[in-house]
């Protein structure tokens, strides 16, 4: 089925349907949401709901690219995110999706783009029958600009069909869909064309289904425009300075990137193009779990704030809530992935443009639980641009059923499931806008320090922040510093506010020798995956050597 047959499936559904509520405006969206039962209204304001156990988090093996012999080869299919689909299957749950909606009481038509750059912000239509995706969509995405028509993608928009509580008849998906364990045809897919900028979910409730789909599609139509796409955060200093931090989760990225200096263009998703940094998104989506007002006030703030609920519609999944309608955050027992979704407007330090010049400086941040990666190292461009690749962290032992030692854990791009091109194209843009706008880039470690975990310490936070507010201020750039030959990265003699021993870890060791092989031990892991993930990817020679243990 072409671009043209499939928008010519839609358009009729729409005008043939009764009740086709477009681009509603917020309150109605809050007001529909609580009449349709769809969310509580909890003691604050906020609009509280809860989805069935399939829908407590993504997906990823219900999550599918489609294949097309003209596009096959700018995907790296060896990348297990990335999911092959047939286009015949894909124009069936497409035709599914249609039906589905054509038969619901009432549907929403929601008109947004994605991208604070008008040159390259790209329209999205998001169609549903839930109210609550109407209003997620609003809460993350950005309303339309005037001078829309200026944008690479203005006349290239995508259009997404979500049925987040019907399933898919499993017989009819006999040997297209996946296997689950009981040996039945999946009933849900999420699925993206990225040809025909077209995208399905249908059987996820989980908001992130739809964030993270349209977010892979920017990750994939981006580098096609020699723009770089990044999951991070990004602020800006008072001399308008932008920084990037990249990091996984566990790693501290969210609360380094509310500082009180520092105003904030976005928390997760950015482009990075000829004119700077952009911010994707219009909101936050934010995990709730352990939230504490004294460690992350803005995110609380925003969330937990009291007014009036036509005026707030923060959307809180799966968190328990009382009877009285006061948020547990503490309690897990519904799933560790509790959310929340809200508009940017909801923070107090903001920039309302969220854009932003070149980056002066990007931090990547890791929690090394083997405790022997240093607070801090910089890293040259090939050193980057292999970092980036490898996206490391660690498993904390007793954080995962089995675990009893730090596990390596590596996520290229520190975005693995959603960077869909090949990797050295995205490896190489970094180094490209490293060189030409001399962007410093610094490895954080969150972890910990004295010893593995179990043994030594986690980094003290406001040790941590010293060393971020030294590495954003410039105060890192004129010192000496020394190469570790095993990591292949550079360690400051000193560093502003941290006492010298602690920037080098083996000092901080009560037995050197276990230092050495535990470091040992990691530079394998690092070398290990890396010929697994990229030793048939043309990455660089000169960055494949800068990876730890070769």
């Amino acid at each position: 089925m072409t671009e043209t047959a499939h928008e010519e499936n839609l358009t009729p559904v729409l005008q043939r349907h009764p009740n086709v509520l477009y681009n509603p405006d917020r309150r109605s969206l809050i007001q529909a949401a609580v009449d349709n039962k769809e969310a509580f209204v909890a003691a604050n304001g906020a609009l509280a709901t809860w989805t069935p156990p399939e829908s407590t988090g993504r997906s990823p093996k219900d999550t599918y690219i489609v294949r097309h012999p003209e596009s096959e080869g700018n995907i790296d299919w060896d990348s297990p995110n990335n999911i092959p689909m047939e286009p015949e299957t894909f124009d069936m749950l497409f035709e599914d999706a249609l039906k589905t909606l054509s038969e619901k009481p009432r549907l929403y038509v929601i008109d947004r783009v994605v991208g604070a750059d008008t040159s390259y912000a790209l329209p999205v239509r998001v169609v549903s029958y839930w109210a609550l995706t109407a209003l997620f969509t609003d809460n993350m995405f950005r309303p339309v600009p005037e001078d829309i028509a200026r944008s690479i993608f203005a006349q290239r928009g995508f259009t997404l069909l979500v049925a987040p509580y019907d399933k898919l008849d499993r017989a009819r998906y006999e040997g297209r869909l996946r296997k689950l364990p009981d040996g039945q045809t999946s009933n849900m897919a999420v699925a993206m064309d990225f040809d025909r900028m077209l995208g399905v979910v249908y059987g996820s409730a989980y908001g992130g289904s739809v964030k993270k789909l349209i977010f892979t599609v920017m990750n994939y139509i981006l580098p096609g425009e020699d723009i770089l796409p990044l999951h991070c955060s990004a602020n800006e200093g008072p001399e308008g300075d932008c920084a990037l931090l990249l990091g996984l989760s566990g790693t501290g990225k969210t609360t380094l990137s509310a500082d009180p200096r520092r105003a904030l263009l976005g928390d997760d998703e950015h482009g990075w193009a000829d004119n700077g940094i952009a911010n994707f998104e219009n909101g936050c989506y934010a995990k709730l779990i352990n939230l504490r007002a004294d460690k992350e006030p803005e995110i609380w703030n925003a969330v937990l704030h009291e007014a009036h609920y036509l005026e707030h519609g923060a959307i809180v999944e799966n968190a328990l809530m009382y009877p009285s309608g006061i948020f547990d955050l503490d309690d897990d027992r519904l799933t560790p992935n509790s959310r929340a979704s809200y508009p940017l407007t909801f923070l107090s330090n903001i920039k309302p443009s969220s854009t932003s010049g070149h980056p002066r400086t990007i931090l990547f941040l890791t929690a090394d639980a083997n405790g022997v990666l240093p607070p801090v190292a910089r890293l040259l461009p090939e050193q980057a641009m292999l970092w980036f690749l490898m996206g490391y962290t660690s498993k904390l032992a007793g954080t995962e059923t089995g675990i009893v030692d730090p596990v390596s854990t590596f996520s290229r791009f520190f975005s693995e499931p959603f960077m869909p091109r090949n990797p050295d194209v995205y490896a190489s843009m970094l180094g490209e806008r490293m060189r030409k706008h001399g962007t410093q880039v610094y490895l954080i470690n969150t972890g910990w320090s004295g010893g593995p975990f179990g043994v030594g310490a986690r980094m003290d936070i406001n040790l941590t922040r010293e060393i971020v507010n030294a590495a954003l201020t410039g105060q890192l750039e004129d010192v000496e510093y020394v190469e570790d030959a095993l990591f292949h990265i550079l360690i400051p003699k000193r560093c502003p506010g941290v006492p010298s021993e602690v920037l080098f870890p083996k000092n901080t060791w009560t037995d050197p020798d276990a230092y050495d092989a535990r470091a040992r031990k990691l530079a394998h892991d690092f070398s290990a995956h890396f010929d697994r993930a990229y030793g048939d990817k043309n990455i660089d020679p000169a960055v494949a050597r800068q990876c730890p243990g070769k």
